[in-house]
């Protein structure tokens, strides 16, 4: 049977790779529903491309270009409520979140709701309410399959056992542009030199995240809501390569490795295809051109973001939300060039330690906690006290 998916962000990197994977997929595949938070031309131009009868775009002051753009008959939808409608009102089975930050979580609330599996990519949805997200998952029969490729890996290593039979999970990282970088030097570096990533093409946010290496602190806490794992059993380490997505060990002994080359098209398409596995699009590893997988342990001092994730993992509550808004708002004055580089994981830590911790918070208060840390921060820079 054709499978209705619904793309959120499907103009971003996430996005377009996923509409590569169902062009290829053509008769598995129906796009029913396409979403974005900017980028009405492009958005208009995937509709008409994919026949997608209903698009939705969170930013309203193009709402009348993004209709007239749209081939006749399109149902546009607007605001950041849209993309909740176009989850709650569209006929699908699978929803891809791929909006980068916060904002997507309240359209994957929305599909998790509806019992819709949920190809998640949108890995923030977790990091500030994997304890409301996880148990309505599990209440509503909603499979949240990753489409991160390190938690693609795991997801797939954890088929070798039984959760209890783990003994520890490594999530894989490439070091990012400054593995080798003085601590003085990845301080004052440039816009352009966090964006020029070695390993992955991906889009600004995240780029940047993985230059501090937050994205790991990210995706600690999405593995310990994802997949029930204490954080205490969560380490990165440094895998320039980028071959080994990432390591399950298990208590015998036996580590299972997921590999493969460095295309997130494999894990969108796993997660689009999930249990099966069909023909695709990534190119195979060449063996013969693979000498040497090198791995080493993440430097604290030089990237002070890891520790951050393990703290707000172990401790819960508020602080994923807390530490994610006063991310993605330094990240934000970063690119902005508000602050320096390195001042970007010291406003997060601030925010996580200042704001007001609640242990078991409901998602108003996750929202309040978002809310205040962005506040913070921009405080912060406004007045020069941090």
């Amino acid at each position: 049977m054709t499978k209705r998916v619904i793309i959120l962000g499907s103009t971003g990197s996430i996005g377009r790779s996923a509409l590569d994977v169902a062009a290829a997929l053509r008769g598995e595949i129906e796009i029913v529903g396409l979403a974005a938070r900017r980028g009405w031309r492009r958005l208009a131009e995937q509709a008409a491309r994919f026949g997608a009868r209903t698009v939705a775009i969170a930013d309203e002051q193009h709402t009348a270009d993004l209709r007239h753009a749209c081939p006749a008959g399109t149902r546009v939808l607007a605001g950041p409520d849209g993309l909740v409608e176009l989850v709650q009102a569209t006929d699908a089975d699978f929803v891809v979140s791929a909006i980068v930050g916060a904002a997507g979580l309240p359209a994957t609330l929305a599909a998790v709701e509806r019992g819709l599996d949920v190809g998640l990519a949108n890995k923030e949805s977790l990091v500030v309410a994997g304890s409301i997200l996880m148990p309505l998952a599990k209440e509503r029969g909603s499979r949240l399959i990753p489409v991160d490729s390190e938690h693609s890996a795991v997801f797939q290593a954890l088929h070798s056992g039984r959760r209890e039979e783990v003994r520890r999970i490594y999530l894989t990282a490439s070091g990012g542009p400054f593995r080798a970088w003085p601590r003085q030097r990845i301080e004052q570096a440039t816009l352009a030199e966090a964006l020029n990533h070695p390993t992955w093409s991906m889009g600004p946010k995240i780029t940047i995240d993985s230059a501090t290496m937050m994205n790991k602190a990210l995706e600690i806490i999405e593995a310990h809501h994802l997949f029930n794992i204490p954080a205490a059993q969560l380490d990165v380490l440094i895998h320039p390569e980028s071959i080994i997505h990432s390591m399950v060990e298990f208590c015998d002994g036996s580590v299972i490795a997921q590999l493969g080359v460095p295309d997130m098209k494999t894990p969108i398409q796993y997660a689009l295809t999930y249990p099966r596995r069909v023909p695709g699009l990534a190119a195979p590893l060449a063996w013969n051109s693979v000498q040497r997988l090198n791995f080493e342990p993440p430097d604290h001092e030089r990237f002070p973001a890891l520790q951050l994730g393990h703290e707000a993992a172990q401790r819960g509550g508020t602080c994923g939300a807390a530490l994610n808004a006063a991310n993605e708002a330094a990240v934000e004055q970063f690119r902005a060039g508000a602050i320096p580089f390195g001042r970007i994981a010291d406003l997060v830590e601030q925010a996580l330690h200042r704001h007001h911790y609640l242990k078991t918070p409901t998602l108003a208060q996750l929202m309040e906690a978002d809310a205040w840390a962005r506040e913070e921060v921009s405080a912060c820079i406004r007045v020069g006290t941090c």
